[in-house]
């Protein structure tokens, strides 16, 4: 149940720092290795194909451990679960800088990301539960922006320490970094309130059944993985487009260039207001051909003067798109809001574990541009869904973080 006493309000600002730094960091992970698959190819000797798998590894495993893992958050407490996955992620992380071996690498990724998928669903319940509804807004707007921004942090960080130092470095420093975020979140925010639960553990699994039951739900969620097949897939492809003859760019020149694309991630803290003036499908909506033009501009941009801003017009349509497409799941979702959330995830990180292979295959086989192209025709194609979902007049779409809801 949310807390109504409100126990985090004096320390409202500290709080919602180490969350957002947390989230940032560990939602990261899933995106360090975009930049190192070349590296992977040489280092292991593997097909690019292969070292794809560096990145869908984990994602997979974040995917599936995000169903199991916000069941537990309810019976064990959200704090708990959080120190437990930066804990592993800890003890696990440095460990990846150590192989010798290509197979190594992936059964690590894995238990990387089984810790990681602790994190997202227990820090978005803390934040629903634990903090005022005049702060609620705030709180998830600032988690939204630090799992969308993770997609460009992530690779901007590895891109930097492979430059200065090798490949290893990305993940002994990582350790480190979730060993003082470790210590922030257990010393920096208060505790919540654990509720007694005859809930098992297959409980939240056995309620997902009930979301295929919703009118209009299920076919969110072929969004949900759209979104991220396209965004994985963009960032799997832009550092060999930019490295290519056409460009010939540097990587540091290809770090500046990942680094613009934060600029369109800006908008995702406006979402709500944009969705509670113009209605969420119609948000939707525009993200999605935001995301889609801007994608399908990338793939025809032949001077960086162009690309630059067709990249950013794409990120900020996928900002606009993400937290509407979480307003309209909970919404429909009801009284099922919380499984109806972690599937929601689930798929988001099936889309980013397809993003690399399909990605990988298309460059292979059709080209940069191509592959641009195909990702952008996804999105457009997508657009079609909200067509098909119908919303009762009762139902008033708000954004997710300022409805009355409980986390079950």
């Amino acid at each position: 149940m949310i807390n109504q006493e409100n126990p985090i309000a004096p320390r409202y600002n500290l709080t919602t720092l180490i969350l957002f730094w947390c989230s940032l960091i560990v939602v990261s992970s899933l995106y360090l290795t975009i930049p190192l698959f070349s590296v992977f190819e040489d280092v292991f000797q593997v097909s690019s194909s292969k070292a794809a798998w560096a990145g869908s590894a984990f994602s997979f495993a974040f995917a599936g451990g995000a169903l199991l893992f916000g069941g537990l958050s309810d019976r064990y407490g959200r704090k708990k679960m959080m120190i437990t996955g930066l804990g592993l992620l800890t003890i696990s992380t440095p460990f990846i800088g150590t192989v010798h071996e290509f197979q190594w690498l992936i059964v690590l990724r894995v238990i990387q990301g089984l810790a990681a998928s602790m994190f997202p669903p227990s820090v978005l319940a803390y934040a629903m539960e634990m903090f005022p509804a005049t702060k609620r807004v705030t709180i998830l707007g600032f988690i939204s922006t630090a799992f969308l921004m993770a997609s460009i942090v992530g690779q901007i960080y590895s891109s930097t320490i492979v430059m200065e130092l090798s490949w290893n470095y990305v993940f002994y420093i990582l350790g480190i970094v979730y060993f003082v975020s470790l210590f922030l979140i257990t010393l920096g925010i208060p505790k919540d309130i654990t509720h007694k639960s005859k809930d098992n553990f297959f409980t939240p699994l056995k309620r997902i059944g009930g979301i295929f039951k919703k009118k209009s739900l299920p076919i969110c969620y072929i969004i949900s993985s759209t979104l991220f097949i396209a965004l994985v897939g963009f960032f799997s492809t832009i550092g060999s487009y930019l490295s290519s003859p056409l460009f010939g760019l540097s990587h540091q020149e290809i770090l500046w260039v990942r680094a613009a694309g934060i600029i369109g991630m800006f908008i995702s803290p406006f979402d709500g207001g944009l969705v509670t003036r113009f209605g969420v499908k119609n948000v939707l909506w525009c993200g999605l051909i935001l995301a889609g033009i801007g994608l399908g501009l990338v793939g025809i941009s032949e001077n960086l003067a162009l690309l630059i801003p067709t990249s950013i017009i794409f990120t900020a349509g996928i900002a606009m798109a993400l937290p509407a497409l979480l307003s309209l799941i909970g919404t429909l979702a009801g009284e099922l809001r919380a499984s109806a959330l972690s599937f929601h995830m689930f798929m988001l990180f099936i889309g980013a574990s397809l993003g690399p292979i399909i990605s990988i295959y298309l460059i292979d086989t059709q080209g940069h541009r191509s592959t641009f192209e195909v990702l952008a025709g996804l999105l457009l194609i997508s657009t079609v869904v909200p067509l098909f979902i119908r919303l009762e007049n009762k139902e008033t779409i708000t954004p997710i973080n300022q409805q009355n809801q409980t986390i079950s």
